[in-house]
């Protein structure tokens, strides 16, 4: 894991650290079928928020935006395995 992966893992933080998530418009992926099992996305300024949509109650995940877009540039690249679409 690159120095940039381990450091980026330090940026995520919980919503409930003053984010105001009242204006949060999510989005869900095409690929989710309806079935209400896969996550959501919502940009916030500079931050990216993800959530499980089975389970909204347990709050999303916050990232820097520069760090989801890192991410999703890694799977869609292949480089976390199994998970190319």
């Amino acid at each position: 894991m690159s120095t940039s992966s381990m450091a980026a893992r330090h940026h995520v933080t919980t919503a409930s650290h003053g984010v105001d998530l009242a204006h949060a418009r999510w989005r869900k992926s095409s690929y989710s079928g309806g079935a209400n099992d896969c996550v959501e996305v919502a940009e916030l300024g500079e931050r990216a928020a993800v959530r499980d949509s089975k389970d909204v109650s347990r709050g999303p995940l916050l990232f820097p935006k520069a760090t989801m877009r890192a991410l999703i540039g890694g799977i869609a690249s292949g480089t976390f395995g199994g998970c190319q679409g």
